[in-house]
């Protein structure tokens, strides 16, 4: 009895299609990259012009046609990139595909909501492949590392940040008691604005206690706020020791597109294809 294989076969355009969109090993998918990472920087500087008021009045029109036509070009891109994996679903809800979709959305979002175009700066974001592109595998070992890092501490992080709202709730309540609206804290929410700007070391000076008592709660609040920044980094810090241990490789998954296997790996741990 023949058995069937979980994945029928693609079509070779498709395999084509993602080797040329997603790889950057040939010619072709080179090309295709550097095109893209140009165009990005193009759709931002036209963005980033049409805020100014002076060139907008001057070359609006010619920015404004500008902007459909890249939007236009990425709206092709996108359904090609979800064309080009097995599993568009996967993509389409990953980072990258998010960060793709974003970019295109704020243009056609304009048509319904003024001025809602210049969120396109958001394409920003896909000069992150920048880093594939040209080879800077270690960069983005590296920046793979800061990911997991940063995955694995999140829990322990959650638990400090609860702590400190904690914190900057109780000292809010403390020095709306203390100092009173007579001296610009006139309710809880704004004694825990100054708390949480002053435990952050920020001090904009807007709002600053003006009693004696009122004084050494923010000193002692200002010490802690020194105390507390070294916490998170230091979480991160041993978490990316960790990772460290473990190196990944950049190959893109041909049917969710997404990377960080092992260099070993014959399957992708997102879901379960072939590499």
């Amino acid at each position: 009895m023949s058995s069937q294989s979980p994945h029928p076969k693609r079509p070779q355009w498709r395999d084509r299609l993602h080797e040329i969109i997603f790889e950057a090993d040939t010619p072709a998918g080179k090309l295709f990259d550097v095109v893209l990472i140009c165009s990005i920087v193009l759709s931002v500087t036209v963005v980033l012009l049409d805020s100014m008021v002076v060139v907008r009045a001057r070359y609006g029109d010619l920015l404004y046609a500008a902007e459909w036509f890249f939007t236009i070009l990425f709206t092709i891109e996108y359904i090609l990139r979800l064309i080009s994996v097995r599993w568009p679903l996967k993509y389409a809800t990953s980072f990258f595909g998010l960060v793709d979709l974003l970019a295109i959305l704020p243009t056609y979002l304009s048509l319904f909501l003024p001025g809602s175009q210049y969120l396109l700066t958001i394409r920003v974001l896909r000069l992150l492949r920048i880093f594939r592109v040209f080879k800077l595998t270690a960069y983005v070992s590296e920046a793979q590392l800061i990911i997991t890092a940063l995955q694995a501490s999140r829990r322990k992080i959650s638990v400090f940040l609860f702590s400190v709202m904690t914190i900057v709730i109780i000292i809010g309540s403390t020095m709306y008691v203390v100092e009173g609206a007579e001296n610009g804290f006139v309710n809880i929410p704004t004694s825990i604005y100054w708390a949480i700007v002053t435990l952050t070391t920020v001090g904009y000076g807007d709002l600053s206690p003006q009693t004696a008592l009122g004084k050494v709660i923010a000193s002692i609040v200002m010490i802690i706020g020194f105390s507390i920044i070294a916490v998170p980094t230091g979480i991160v810090t041993a978490e990316l020791t960790q990772a460290a241990k473990s190196r990944v490789s950049t190959q893109a998954c041909p049917s969710c597109s997404l990377d960080g296997h092992d260099h070993d790996a014959k399957y992708c741990k997102y879901c379960s294809a072939h590499l």
